[in-house]
């Protein structure tokens, strides 16, 4: 595609979702706008929220960005604060502003922000999802508001804000489910100069805007690496900063021809800022990654999370990409900027503040914000146990911020800035390889073969003694691997979105538990016509659904079933089916690897277990408890993946199960209603706690006449019971 065609196809991708909002963006009161609506389709996940703005907190823990979003506790987000001011304004009311500034969260709502619009756009229909019978996919079904097969990406969430100022900020996020480019969301944020003040039609201003400043911080925090670490971490206290993209105005064409074959050096043009798991002084070890040092090892902070440039208009008038924006990129103390307050006339000198921070000039002095208190400039070495907050001195924590401006907008005017956010990394079994040998301490070890960090002692493609070395620097790759996503992301928007796509997933998936197989049927995917269709993979986990799942079938086109016989009695399987191309229309290498393209895993990944489930017993002396003795020391040997698994097998097909203590207390109650021969327990009482030490009695009752389904020939009859005991050591 010549360059002509390029800018063309780009303004109308623009037009048209402009137009796409247009159509559905009515004016409504607050009330009708959702506070959120949920991307769920990628190995990025996350929230978005009506009011321009992002912050973590639920009021139980920070959520969002979760990756990798099938692993629970994978959130990296705290807050992203949005502003944006201008100069030099009159409102509606006939006051004059030397500056007036916005901060774009909820507290606002109703004061300075009006959310008109907030919804989620799907390019086809949500596959259901269904384990025994139960459809595990409905609780999300409200995450798509509608379908458009014409969207430029997987799902597009969509959200429009009036403000006092009369600008109209809407930001369209754009979210791809195939494997090279489903752990960034492209940010589409366009400043309008609508003149609508709040949430009705009237327009209230006309007068032109000027010296338009936006700015936002944004700041790392890692849940898990917390709870294993410190959790200081949490809302980012201990993150290390870095930014790239210093010589982008030099390299401006050569990052618009990016291919898979850019190298590492190359990525340095990208206007870039991220953040990462730093060292905490309350600690007495290495916590960079945050291992595991009471149990596998397994690194737990692990996760490089961020945002790139990837264009900004030049003016109202010059939708071309201006070299020399962002004005700032450096970093910001977390809780260190100017509070405005509800927007009253004695909030004027924190808007000049505001005005003056997002220019350029750190809020609180040069200490507490600039481009000096970056990674590299505060350590010599990947090992150094410089702790991050010693440098900034928030409590709050680090920001990455990013400022642009001045823009002027005459009426009807706007100005587009185009953004990725990303969070990438080591995966979860490179985690557990590097934790468990960095927690064994001892041997040679292996360096990565590449990195960022040469000047800071690291020999890479080379071996070390030092395990807190051999540990950081596979860590350290992460930065590698989210600049990759900002290159593959700056791809995509050059190819105008046409990245090279995966077949649709399957219409339907529905898994049946059985006595001696699991069998899985899926819908036909709606690609299953096109020359390039391959067929269909089967993939599934064994114990729980929070690893790695092994490929486990590969079928041809017109092939809708399978089914698992090497599944064990007694274990928990979950499973997800893709459709697959065969790699022939997949060569350039421009946007992503060249080959096989899957439809996204989580369309169809099941989170409620399927078993073998046998008959049921033919008498009650049949009964059996597995493990008995339970030895929490032999979990390994038990069932893979669940710790806690007691079964109770060869039992009624209906019945209820009560558990004792020896002294006679009762732990918990189990209802058996499904008339198989085999019920689970998970060593929890009825008040969630876990059980200790001891002998347990188990009483079975049985709640309703059975009969063989053969002969006729009554086995159990109501109200008949049996007891067993069983050990159980922790």
């Amino acid at each position: 595609m010549n360059k002509f065609k390029q800018k063309y196809s780009k303004i109308n991708i623009l037009f048209g979702l402009i137009f796409i909002l247009s159509s559905v963006a009515h004016a409504q009161n607050f009330p009708s706008v959702n506070d959120y609506k949920y991307i769920r389709i990628g190995d990025l996940q996350d929230r978005v929220s009506a009011y321009g703005g992002e912050r973590g907190w639920n009021n139980v823990y920070y959520e969002g960005k979760k990756w990798p979003a099938q692993y629970p506790l994978a959130d990296n987000f705290v807050i992203q604060r949005n502003w944006f001011a201008i100069e030099d304004f009159t409102d509606e009311k006939g006051v004059h502003w030397d500056h007036w500034a916005n901060y774009l969260y909820a507290g606002y709502a109703d004061v300075s922000i009006y959310p008109m619009h907030l919804e989620q756009v799907a390019k086809f229909e949500v596959p259901q999802v269904y384990v025994d019978g139960i459809n595990i996919s409905a609780p999300y079904n409200e995450d798509v508001d509608r379908i458009d097969p014409n969207i430029p990406s997987d799902r597009m969430v969509i959200n429009t804000i009036n403000t006092t100022a009369g600008i109209t900020v809407t930001r369209r996020i754009l979210a791809f489910s195939q494997q090279y480019h489903d752990d960034y969301f492209i940010r589409m944020v366009t400043y309008k100069n609508t003149g609508n003040t709040d949430y009705d039609d009237d327009i209230e201003l006309t007068s032109a805007i000027k010296g338009l400043r936006i700015g936002w911080g944004n700041r790392y925090g890692s849940r898990e690496g917390a709870a294993t670490a410190d959790n200081q971490h949490s809302w980012g206290k201990h993150s290390w900063v870095t930014r790239r993209g210093e010589a982008y105005a030099s390299h401006a064409v050569d990052v618009a021809n990016f291919t898979e074959s850019t190298t590492l050096d190359q990525l340095e043009w990208i206007r870039a800022g991220f953040s990462w798991f730093g060292q905490s002084e309350l600690l007495d070890y290495d916590n960079i990654g945050a291992p595991e040092r009471s149990g596998t090892g397994r690194l737990t902070g692990h996760q490089f999370q961020g945002s790139a440039v990837i264009h900004v208009d030049k003016s109202a008038t010059d939708k071309s990409d201006d070299p020399n924006q962002p004005v700032f990129l450096g970093w910001h103390a977390g809780d260190t900027y100017p509070g405005i307050g509800n927007l009253r006339e004695e909030d004027a000198d924190e808007m000049s503040e505001v005005y003056t921070m997002i220019s350029g000039t750190p809020y609180g002095g040069d200490g507490n914000g600039g481009t000096n208190r970056m990674f590299e400039d505060n350590v010599s070495s990947l090992i150094d146990r410089v702790d991050p907050y010693k440098i900034h001195g928030d409590g709050g924590g680090t920001n990455v911020m990013m400022t642009y401006g001045p823009f002027d907008l005459a009426h009807g005017d706007s100005i587009t800035i185009v953004e990725v956010d990303a969070v990438n990394g080591l995966s979860r079994p490179m985690c557990e390889e590097i934790g468990a040998k960095w927690l064994q301490g001892t041997g040679t070890y292996d360096l990565p073969p590449s990195g960022q960090f040469a000047d800071l002692g690291v020999n890479y493609g080379g071996t070390t003694t030092d395990p807190d070395l051999y540990k950081n620097a596979w860590v350290y790759t992460g930065a590698d691997s989210i600049m990759m996503s900002f290159r593959r992301a700056i791809a995509n928007y050059n190819l105008n979105f046409e990245i090279p796509q995966p077949p649709a997933p399957p219409s339907f998936f529905e898994v049946n538990s059985g006595g001696d197989k699991i069998t899985l049927t899926w819908g036909t995917s709606a690609s299953e016509g096109e020359s390039n269709f391959g067929g269909y993979r089967v993939y599934r986990a064994v114990g729980k659904r929070d690893t790695v799942f092994t490929r486990v079938a590969e079928v041809g086109p017109g092939v809708l079933t399978y089914e698992d016989k090497a599944a064990s009695r007694g274990f928990s399987y979950y499973y997800y089916v893709t459709s697959i191309t065969d790699g022939s229309l997949n060569t350039a290498g421009i946007a992503n690897p060249t080959g096989i393209l899957e439809s996204g895993k989580f369309y169809t990944m099941t989170n409620k277990a399927a078993f073998l489930k046998r008959q049921a017993g033919e008498k009650l002396s049949d009964i059996r408890i597995v493990p008995n003795p339970y030895n929490i020391r032999a979990t390994q040997y038990q069932y893979t993946g669940e710790p806690d698994k007691i079964m109770f097998l060869d039992i009624p097909a209906y019945c209820k199960i009560k558990i004792f203590t020896e002294r006679g207390d009762l732990v918990t109650t189990i209802n058996h209603n499904d008339g198989s021969g085999d019920e689970t327990w998970n060593s929890m009482t009825n008040s969630r706690q876990e059980i200790v030490s001891g002998v347990y009695i188990a009483y079975f009752e049985v709640t309703k006449d059975y009969t063989d389904s053969g002969t006729g020939e009554l086995l159990y009859k109501k109200g008949q019971h049996a007891t067993k005991k069983f050990v159980v050591i922790r």
